[in-house]
């Protein structure tokens, strides 16, 4: 199968500049250049970061030749697309150690053996670019008018848009020029957020060098309600195993919402497509549970390998399969009341099931990291869990090493 076809077929494909070119140069059997870049904004790659580097794998898997730029340069201005404010300055060497830690993680998923694919940082041809001659040779071709009416700027005009942040769509594109005339580039990718500034690659690899080139978006990692996925109690879900154990990570997908299964088995893992089609039937049935272990497994091991996917979930199961899972576990019915907004505080949750006498003390138990909610410790005293967090109706807390309990959503 054409790889344009089995990324459409999955639902991955948000935009594309030119469809059935990009559909006919990816099914050439010719070896296509693309590239996607990441931005070094944390010591980690995380959740949001995966799909892509999932979709640079499908590329790979078909012949195609990726490119993977770490954002040295570029993390120097900062992405404006999708803030709401400007993001905070980082050091040259925060920035470079960043990207070093991002190159291990990428390896897991993505084959950058001898001539497989290429990892550039692009601080190697932006940082020593001199201002007036990029402002000459590049910046000539921008129309600011045509700029403030991309996505990513119209955002942030009523808040305040750095001037340095305007340049960032400058920088983008440059990346793409300069990829192309070095190693034919011909394809960038990126989350459906990026579309203004691939947009602005194309234009300038048309304008400078007279070539086509293509742009294709993908669409964001979203729960059933539209939230972006990879968020916890305890905070982002993050592909180091030293800041998400593998079985924290495990259970963030054993934990899945039922209405999001099915995508998440199409968007994160290589299992066809005809068979998680035959899973979707399992919806609304005791057997999502199973499609949900799947997942879990799946990705955990495409991410920690192997052996850590078959510890989680061995883990996983001699917890939940000791008691912690069965119908019979104690349970307490919430009300309506007590919520608020969707949301009820951890602490008043552990009160109303009887795991604690008041919520001074539930909070101390929970800062003290005795208390797991749908198997993720939580930390913070003053957490929250909304209706939206109640898979199949239902979430369990856990105390101490032993002590389970059932928390069921309201009826009404």
């Amino acid at each position: 199968m054409n790889v344009f076809d089995e990324l459409k077929a999955r639902g991955l494909i948000a935009q594309t500049t030119h469809e059935d070119k990009i559909r006919e140069l990816l099914g050439s059997g010719e070896p296509v250049t693309f590239y996607i870049g990441f931005d070094p904004t944390a010591d980690s790659l995380h959740v949001g970061h995966l799909l892509q580097m999932i979709i640079m794998a499908h590329m790979q898997k078909a012949g195609h030749k990726p490119i993977a730029i770490i954002g040295g340069g570029t993390a120097m201005v900062g992405d404006p697309s999708g803030r709401s404010d400007m993001r905070s300055m980082m050091t040259k060497e925060t920035i470079a150690h960043n990207g070093r830690c991002f190159v291990k993680q990428m390896s897991n998923v993505v084959d950058f053996g001898e001539g497989k694919a290429r990892m550039l940082n692009n601080a190697d041809w932006l940082l020593p670019l001199n201002y007036i001659d990029f402002l000459r040779d590049i910046g000539v071709h921008f129309s600011v008018n045509r700029m403030l009416t991309a996505e990513c700027f119209k955002t942030r005009l009523e808040r305040g848009l750095s001037f340095i942040e305007f340049n960032y769509m400058l920088m983008q594109s440059y990346d793409f020029l300069y990829l192309n005339q070095q190693y034919g580039c011909q394809l960038e990718l990126g989350g459906d957020d990026q579309w203004s500034n691939i947009l602005g690659g194309i234009d300038l690899v048309r304008r400078v060098e007279q070539k086509e080139v293509y742009g294709m978006t993908f669409a964001l990692l979203t729960t059933a309600d539209g939230k972006k996925m990879g968020k916890t109690m305890a905070g982002a879900v993050w592909l180091d195993p030293e800041k998400t154990s593998p079985y924290d990570f495990y259970q963030y997908w054993r934990n899945t919402e039922d209405a999001s299964v099915i995508k998440c088995l199409k968007f994160l893992t290589f299992i066809p497509v005809e068979e998680i089609e035959a899973m979707a039937a399992w919806e609304g049935t005791g057997k999502i549970n199973d499609a949900k272990e799947i997942l879990a497994y799946e990705v955990t091991r495409i991410v920690h390998g192997q052996e850590e996917a078959d510890k989680a979930r061995a883990a996983a199961r001699a917890i939940f399969g000791a008691g912690a899972d069965s119908a019979d576990m104690p349970s307490t019915q919430l009300e309506a009341a007590d919520f608020a907004d969707g949301e009820i505080e951890v602490s008043a949750m552990m009160v109303r099931c009887g795991l604690a006498k008041s919520k001074g003390e539930a909070r101390r138990l929970i800062e003290q990291g005795g208390v797991s909610v749908a198997d993720a410790k939580v930390t913070d005293g003053f957490a929250k869990v909304a209706l939206a967090d109640f898979a199949d109706g239902q979430i369990i807390i856990r105390k101490g090493k032993k002590v389970f309990h059932k928390a069921l959503a309201p009826t009404e």
